[in-house]
């Protein structure tokens, strides 16, 4: 059953976000140094410069590397370092090939604790602890995947009532208050940095 999204805020993107487990993993894979809606935007790219019906992992994990990077890197490109993220998201669906045989939402499905699943997702190419715990909680919050402890597993991404990352996004009103408070956190951040080098001086 389809989940209804809007992290890309563009409708046939977030449509194949919301029914394909895939294409969620690899728009959080591609989350950083660009905003998120381009990130959240890229599997459909993908798709379309692939065709078919669905992201296919066994598809992405076999294709030529350097025909893969030249997808990405097509105009406009999937993300602002096409060939890193390229090799990436080719990472990705190689492990879910080898350990899920290509199954996506067996990451996550069977999960009993929010503790085991931030294991499994920290165990993907790619996924640190935070975007783990960001994803976590994207799944939590939107996808009603909701393992004990889940909430604690994801840390603050998964408060309820907090605008912090992409699993509080439903809406262009809440993409407002996350992007406020990403600056936020940013500006607090410079201002710590600049109270160290003031003191070390």
């Amino acid at each position: 059953m389809a989940t209804e999204v809007h992290l890309a805020q563009q409708v046939e993107a977030d449509e194949l976000l919301g029914r394909s487990p895939l294409a969620a993993l690899v728009g959080m894979l591609l989350d950083q140094q660009v905003p998120m809606e381009k990130a959240f935007g890229g599997p459909r790219v993908i798709l379309d410069r692939m065709g078919g019906e669905d992201l296919d992992a066994h598809a992405i994990a076999v294709y030529d590397p350097e025909a893969f990077v030249a997808l990405c890197a097509e105009t406009p490109a999937v993300h602002r370092y096409p060939g890193s993220m390229a090799k990436r998201i080719q990472q990705l669906c190689q492990y879910l090939v080898a350990e899920h045989d290509g199954d996506a939402a067996a990451v996550w499905r069977g999960a009993a604790t929010g503790a085991e699943l931030l294991k499994r997702l920290e165990a993907l190419p790619g996924y640190g602890r935070q975007k783990a715990q960001i994803f976590l909680a994207l799944l939590g919050k939107q996808f009603g995947v909701q393992p004990e402890g889940w909430r604690q597993a994801a840390g603050a991404y998964g408060e309820e009532g907090a605008y912090r990352s992409v699993a509080d996004i439903t809406g262009p009103e809440s993409l407002v208050k996350v992007r406020a408070h990403k600056q936020e956190m940013k500006a607090a951040a410079k201002a710590e940095k600049a109270a160290k080098a003031g003191k070390a001086g």
